[in-house]
C-alpha cells in the first residue's frame, strides 16, 4: 500500500519540539515525512497553550492548515500538544477542522488513531492523563544535524501561580540516567556534537527518585561519551543550584559556559505572588556566585512584566537590576492571566497598556546592555559553531549563543566551510544583536 505523507508544525518550546520529533520518529516507518505541507495528505499541528498569544497562534495554525483540506492534498488534522490537552473537547467541539485531537501522554497511539479513523471516518479525541508517563524513543530530528535536544524530565512540581503546565504535563518526572545515555550515545553516533539539555527545570533533576540533585553527575556521564563536543543547559531555576552543579559547569571543558535562568523578576514582592522560592537576594546571590567560580559565563533569563500588583516601584527596581548586572540575554512576556492558575484570580491586575509600555521599556534597556556587551567582545576569539551560509557570509555560534535565541556570527571566509564545523573565530565588528568575525585559525575541532 502506498505510504501517506504526513506535515508537521510545531508550534511553542524546544520541550515541544522533542514531542514534535518523537512523534515523528514514531510514525516514521508507516508514512512519508513531508517538510511542504501542500504535499501532505496527512497534517499534524502540534500546539502550544501556555499564554494567551501561544493559544491564538496554536489556533491560528490549525485554521492555516485547515485550508489545505480545500487547496491541496490534505485529508486529514491532527492537532495535538498542550493546547489538545488542556481544551480537549471544548476544542474538537468548537474547531470542526480538526479530525484528531490528541494530547501530550497520547503520541504512541497516533498510527492507531489514523487507521481508526481511516476505518471509521469519525473524529477521534486522545487526551488521557498519566503522571508516571514520559514520552522517550527514536526521534526524526528537526533540528541541524550537529546539535540536538534531549529532555532529561517531564512535568513540573514548582506550582508558580501563573503557570498552567504543571496541570498539563502533571508532576516532575526524571528520566532514568541509562535511557538518557542510551539516547545521546544514539544521536552522537549520528553527527550530534551539541547536547542541550531540556526539562522544565533541569536543577531538579533526580530529586524526585534520589531525593536529591543529580544534574551534575550525569552531566560528567554525559561528557564521557564519544562525539560530545558541547553540552548546553536550558532552564536551571536559581533556586536550585548547587554546588556540585557549579563545580562541574567550572571545570568540565564539554559544558558551555552558558546558563539559563529563568528568574521572571527581581523584586521580592512580585517573586511572593509568583510563589517562586527565592527572592532578590538570593538571586543576586546566586549571579554573583556563578561569575566568581566561572568567569566569562554566559546569563540568560525570562521576566514577566505586568503580573498582578507589579506597582512602578517593583517594575523601577525591575529596570535597575538590568541595568547593574547586564545578563547577557533577557526574554521579556507581558503577563498572561491564565484560567486556572492562582493569578488569573488575583486582585490589582495591571492593564495591557501598562504591560505593553513596560515590556517595550525592558526591551530597550536590553537593547542598550547587549550592544554595550557585544563591543567588549570585539579583537576576541570563539569556538564556534558553523551553522550554514548566508550571502557571503558563513553562519555560526559561538558557545555563548543557544540555537535561534542568542544571535549569530557572520563568518567572512572565501574557504569551504561544513555544517557542524567548530572553528575558531576571531570577532572583528558588533552588530546591533550579531557579531561578524574572521576565522583566525585551522579547524578546532
Amino acid at each position: 500500500m502506498e505510504k501517506y505523507k504526513v506535515g508537521m508544525v510545531s508550534l511553542g518550546c524546544d520541550k515541544n519540539r522533542v514531542d514534535s520529533e518523537l512523534i515523528l520518529g514514531t510514525i516514521n516507518k508507516f508514512y512519508e515525512i513531508t517538510n511542504d505541507p501542500r504535499e501532505a495528505e496527512i497534517i499534524i499541528v502540534n500546539t502550544c497553550g501556555f499564554i494567551e498569544s501561544a493559544k491564538q497562534e496554536s489556533i491560528d495554525t490549525i485554521l492555516e492548515m485547515a485550508e489545505y483540506k480545500n487547496k491541496y492534498k490534505c485529508k486529514m488534522l491532527i492537532a495535538t500538544g498542550c493546547l489538545a490537552q488542556r481544551y480537549g473537547e471544548e476544542l474538537l467541539e468548537l474547531m470542526p477542522e480538526i479530525d484528531i485531537l490528541m494530547g501530550v501522554n497520547d503520541y504512541m497511539k497516533l498510527h492507531k488513531l489514523i487507521l481508526d479513523f481511516i476505518k471509521g471516518e469519525r473524529k477521534l479525541l486522545a487526551t488521557n492523563y498519566s503522571d508516571d508517563n514520559i514520552n522517550e524513543g527514536i526521534r526524526l530530528l528537526t533540528t541541524d544535524k550537529h546539535t540536538a535536544y534531549v529532555r532529561i524530565a517531564e512535568g513540573c512540581d514548582n506550582y508558580c501561580t501563573y503557570c498552567i503546565i504543571p496541570k498539563i504535563r502533571g508532576k516532575f518526572r526524571s528520566r532514568s540516567k541509562e535511557s538518557i545515555l542510551e539516547e545521546i550515545n544514539y544521536l552522537t553516533k549520528n553527527g550530534v556534537k551539541e547536547i542541550i539539555l531540556i526539562a522544565q527545570d533541569l536543577t531538579y533533576y533526580g530529586m524526585d527518585i534520589f531525593n536529591e540533585n543529580k544534574l551534575h553527575e550525569l552531566i560528567k556521564e554525559i561528557s564521557n561519551i564519544n562525539g560530545v563536543e558541547w553540552i548546553r543547559l536550558l532552564y536551571c531555576y536559581p533556586e536550585e543550584i548547587t554546588e556540585e552543579l557549579i563545580e562541574e559547569i567550572a571545570i568540565n571543558p564539554k559544558v558551555v559556559k552558558y546558563l539559563d535562568l529563568p528568574i521572571q523578576h527581581i523584586s521580592s514582592n512580585i517573586l511572593r505572588g509568583m510563589a517562586r522560592r527565592t527572592n532578590k537576594e538570593a538571586i543576586i546571590g546566586i549571579i554573583d556566585k556563578l561569575r566568581k567560580r566561572i568567569p566569562g559565563i554566559t546569563l540568560r533569563t525570562s521576566l514577566i512584566v505586568g503580573f498582578p500588583g507589579e506597582t512602578d516601584a517593583d517594575f523601577n527596581e525591575l529596570c535597575n537590576f538590568l541595568e547593574d548586572y547586564k545578563l547577557d540575554n533577557v526574554g521579556v512576556f507581558k503577563y498572561s492571566k491564565e484560567e486556572g492558575t492562582p493569578a488569573a484570580n488575583m486582585e490589582n491586575q495591571v492593564d495591557e497598556d501598562t504591560k505593553e509600555q513596560r515590556q517595550k521599556k525592558i526591551m530597550i534597556i536590553q537593547k542598550n546592555v547587549v550592544e554595550e556587551l557585544n563591543k567588549l567582545k570585539i579583537s576576541k576569539i570563539y569556538d564556534t559553531i558553523i551553522e550554514g551560509r548566508k550571502g557571503k557570509y558563513f553562519i555560526g555560534r559561538s558557545s555563548e549563543m543557544a540555537p535561534e535565541i542568542d544571535g549569530s556570527i557572520l563568518i567572512d571566509e572565501v574557504r569551504s566551510l561544513k555544517k557542524g564545523d567548530i572553528v575558531k573565530v576571531k570577532i572583528k565588528e558588533a552588530l546591533e544583536y550579531d557579531l561578524i568575525g574572521e576565522i583566525c585559525d585551522e579547524f578546532s575541532k
